[in-house]
């Protein structure tokens, strides 16, 4: 990865993955202070589920772009829509402002995310992806160790504001300097499934989940009739977005887009809702509470180190990442009703399961793509990560804030069994990966 053909970008990606790692370690940490600072516990699972609906819609809208006109400049707006958003939210004077900024977020890292990928795909040969993988996941140790405390000393001891300010000058240069070595990497033609009729999904699908959501926090009629219409989107919509037989199910590509959703859905609900466990239930400080995401994340950073370095097929971690991360969440969910401190130890099993699985997913999403649809599955698969992620976030924040504050603790608990159900759903799902000859 650090011979001369590859060296600017390795270290161009690795760089900007640092530096955005550091800002997704420490929102985590500081949310139930922006929530308060704010009086807005009640938009407080919108703060996350914001930036995964529009990363979901730029996902879409990215993947034909990114196949037809190379992945530079779509990466390099990508990531200036994302500056744009921790601007905004950093300056937010109110809850509805920042949900806003945390959803401008989510436009740029949509597209960054796939055009990041296809980098991958045509710079680096098959042999080397998965030690690149690996290395994206260590570019998170360093946020993992420092990015939680940082952000919770900085919304103690001077403001969390700057926990999203603080950011813009540091990923300029690192993006500048990218720039150069990804001159000349191919383009070639889209893939079909990449025209409008899968552009307007993206929008239906965006629109259905924020319906979706938005009615799971009203009473009464106006969340039957949100839910139905946010569902009956979702219907129309996905079946366009995603590979045939994703929903059901089916072996090989399907399956590992279906898995990346399950688990990500679980994990990141989870983790979304540690830091206030902590904070309401057992009086952590935040600098206390993202002790517990930090070993999180150092458990699966050295556990795409040991997958990455591997020789043993990519079915097998994922399927293995699947049971940790099933174990993990049951292991939290219990620990957060009985000693805050207990979850350490479980979320670092539920940190090894991503570890090994999210990596070798990816490994497996591009083995098993033509290189003229590289774009647009590894939309879907973002697509997939991204849904699960705001569509499980949302339901639980609504499931918490409908508890209300006196019953947290029953509500945290309903919504721990509600990752833990996601989770072994992907155990199931993992099953069904190997394609069989």
């Amino acid at each position: 990865m650090l011979g001369a053909g590859f060296r600017g970008t390795t270290f161009g990606i690795v760089t900007v993955v640092t530096l955005l790692a550091f800002e997704s370690m420490a929102v985590g940490t500081v949310m139930p202070v922006v929530a308060g600072d704010l009086d807005g516990l009640a938009l407080y699972a919108w703060g996350f589920s914001a930036t995964l609906i529009m990363s979901l819609l730029s996902t879409v809208l990215a993947g034909g772009w990114v196949d037809r006109s190379g992945p530079v400049r779509p990466f390099m707006i990508g990531l200036g829509t994302f500056v744009a958003g921790l601007v905004i939210a950093g300056a937010a004077p109110s809850m509805w402002v920042f949900v806003a900024g945390r959803a401008v977020q989510g436009l740029g890292t949509g597209v960054s995310l796939v055009a990041m990928y296809v980098v991958i795909a045509r710079v680096y040969p098959e042999e080397l992806r998965s030690r690149v993988f690996a290395a994206l996941s260590a570019a998170w140790v360093l946020p993992s160790l420092i990015g939680p405390a940082i952000g919770g000393l900085v919304a103690e001891h001077v403001d969390w504001r700057w926990v999203f300010l603080g950011l813009v000058p540091l990923v300029i240069p690192p993006t500048l300097l990218l720039v150069p070595a990804l001159r000349g990497i191919k383009s070639v033609e889209a893939a079909p499934a990449a025209g409008k009729g899968r552009y307007l999904a993206a929008v239906v699908v965006a629109a259905g989940a924020g319906g979706l959501l938005w009615g799971l926090d009203r009473p009464g009629w106006t969340m039957t009739l949100a839910a139905v219409a946010g569902l009956a989107a979702l219907a129309f919509g996905l079946p366009k977005l995603l590979p045939a037989g994703t929903l059901r199910l089916r072996r090989g590509l399907p399956s590992v887009i279906l898995v990346r959703g399950l688990l990500s859905g679980a994990f990141f609900g989870t983790d979304v809702f540690i830091p206030l466990a902590l904070t309401r239930l057992h009086d952590f400080s935040a600098t206390q509470a993202g002790i517990v995401l930090t070993v999180g994340a150092l458990g699966w950073s050295a556990a795409s180190q040991i997958q990455g370095r591997s020789n043993r097929p990519r079915e097998f971690y994922a399927l293995l990442g699947a049971v940790l991360v099933a174990a993990g969440i049951v292991a939290a969910a219990v620990a957060l009703q009985v000693n805050g401190w207990l979850a350490v130890p479980a979320w670092i099993i539920g940190g090894a399961g991503m570890g090994f699985a999210i990596g070798s997913l990816s490994v497996l999403l591009l083995d098993l793509s033509p290189e003229d649809e590289q774009g647009v599955n590894s939309s879907s698969l973002q697509i997939s990560d991204t849904l699960g992620s705001s569509l499980v976030v949302g339901v639980a924040g609504a499931l918490v804030a409908g508890f209300g504050a006196d019953r947290l603790d029953t509500g945290l608990a309903v919504a721990g069994a509600l990752f833990a159900a996601i989770a072994a759903f992907g155990v199931i799902a993992a099953l069904r990966l190997e394609v069989k000859k």
